[in-house]
């Protein structure tokens, strides 16, 4: 199929006279155009933006928010969008949809140094240019494609989502279908990534953007991942002493199967992550993290508004690195917030499972894949992709069952002693060593002990004791667990 989208994307070149390329509605390319004149590569390198697209096959979550400001995501005709130097866009452009049944399925994109101007649009009582009615035929043909391949993709995601968390009677006949489907793919080696949160994006008839490696992907509602996982919720999203869940209306969490080279390399699956964790499913989750969009940008509701989200289009790939940094800073804060407030801020993770064999055991590399996303969420330098063979003692503790703070541990948890609960698990995490967390707080050492003092009677814990000790990390870590 993917051969049928580069001849119709060189029938438009054609048509047109100038190279044209395709992408789907999330910005990642499709097919493109060959730039064989000098002035096509000096054309080329002007533009960051189309030069970016071409090398990484995928532009950033700013630069779609920045076209979508100008009404692409609904044209019913093809659009002229000028050049804005500002946000990295040098070059006017002429966007085609590439409709089916009225929806917008991709676009097919011509730079335009002035050589299109002389085309008619059309417009009321106005026919369009012949070569661009011509063109926009064979957009439709490419919306029409594009629109059976998401069948098919919600199709396959159906098959996984049912394997991964439908009821186990369903299970086998799923994975029946679902091998049936990927044929060969199905023996792997595979590997499942999770990405936590997810929001689907309203308009869109598949789950995801198309990410390289990933044989099948599908949406999992909260409620589908809690009941499967059964005790897979240790801390439950805690908020104080409250025990509350994370907001989950309209979310959930994004599980894709991905094909792995080897079983001992899982390099394509934490690219996989890293991708899917730049998708507007993930920077649309609530927070301004791994997304890689400017704060602004995904919500502007004018073009001049998502031209000041986006910036230069060089700075719109500031993406997982920055994310991970600011989280890092929030949890280094004391006093600043609770334990999964804190977490609430981070924006969505990803987490890789243990690579597999075939299909059967899918449903435990699920847990696996979204237990790692949900410690990633907690730690920050285990993120933004997890592995879930390097989440330590997250393994246990996403198993845990979600019954709330334990009673000792409650009373720290509260928002108001934030700062203790800070000085307790970082106390606990150097292992005891009063010298080396007095360091890493930046506190004196007899500031230290007075905290300590302060923790134990909160608590009713005698931190000199082993199992006192235990009791209270695992608490601390469990209680930064999002749901």
């Amino acid at each position: 199929m993917r051969g049928d989208y580069q001849q119709l994307v060189d029938e438009v070149s054609a048509t047109l006279g100038a190279p044209a390329t395709l992408e789907d509605r999330d910005f990642a390319l499709i097919a493109f155009g060959a730039h064989d004149s000098e002035g096509d590569v000096g054309e080329l390198a002007l533009d960051p933006v189309r030069t970016r697209s071409i090398l990484q096959r995928r532009s950033t979550a700013a630069v779609r928010a920045w076209f979508e400001g100008f009404g692409i995501a609904r044209a019913q005709a093809p659009l002229r969008i000028p050049p804005d130097p500002a946000a990295g866009v040098f070059m006017g452009r002429l966007c085609l949809p590439a409709l089916h049944r009225g929806i917008v399925r991709g676009y097919v994109w011509l730079l335009d140094d002035g050589h299109l101007s002389d085309l008619e649009l059309g417009g009321p009582g106005v026919p369009p240019d012949p070569r661009l009615a011509h063109a926009m035929e064979t957009a439709a043909r490419i919306g029409k494609l594009l629109a059976a391949e998401a069948r098919a993709d919600v199709e396959l995601g159906e098959l996984l989502r049912a394997l991964l968390v439908g009821p186990p009677t369903g299970r086998e006949a799923a994975s029946a279908d679902l091998r049936e489907a990927l044929r060969q793919v199905a023996d792997g080696p595979l590997a499942v990534v999770a990405v936590t949160p997810w929001s689907p994006d309203d308009g869109e008839s598949s789950p995801a953007p198309n990410v390289p490696g990933v044989a099948a992907v599908c949406t999992i509602p909260y409620a589908a991942s809690a009941g499967h996982a059964g005790a897979g919720h240790a801390g439950a999203g805690h908020a104080g002493a409250g025990g509350g869940r994370e907001e989950t209306t309209g979310r959930g969490d994004l599980a894709a199967l991905v094909r792995l080279r080897t079983t001992g390399a899982l390099d394509p699956a934490r690219t996989a992550g890293e991708q899917l964790l730049r998708s507007p499913g993930a920077a649309g989750s609530g927070a301004a993290g791994h997304g890689g969009a400017a704060a602004g940008a995904g919500t502007a509701g004018t073009a001049g508004a998502t031209r000041a989200g986006a910036g230069t289009a060089g700075g719109a790939r500031a993406g997982t690195a920055g994310a991970a940094g600011a989280a890092r800073a929030a949890d280094a804060r004391t006093g600043a917030a609770g334990p999964a407030e804190a977490v609430a801020g981070r924006g969505a993770a990803a987490g890789v499972s243990d690579p597999r064999r075939g299909l059967e055991e899918l449903p435990t590399a699920w847990r696996e894949a979204r237990a790692a996303a949900r410690a990633a969420r907690a730690e920050p330098r285990l993120g933004p992709v997890a592995a879930w063979s390097e989440v330590g003692p997250y393994r246990l503790l996403t198993g845990l069952p979600g019954t709330g703070a334990d009673p000792a541990a409650r009373p720290l948890l509260e928002r108001a002693h934030a700062e203790l609960a800070r000085t307790a698990e970082v106390f606990l995490d150097c292992a005891g060593q009063a010298g080396r967390a007095a360091q890493t707080l930046g506190i004196h050492r007899q500031t230290l002990y007075y905290r300590l003092s302060r923790v134990e009677q909160l608590t009713g814990l005698d931190l000199d004791a082993g199992e006192d000790r235990l009791l209270l990390h695992m608490a601390l870590k469990a209680a930064r667990l999002p749901s």
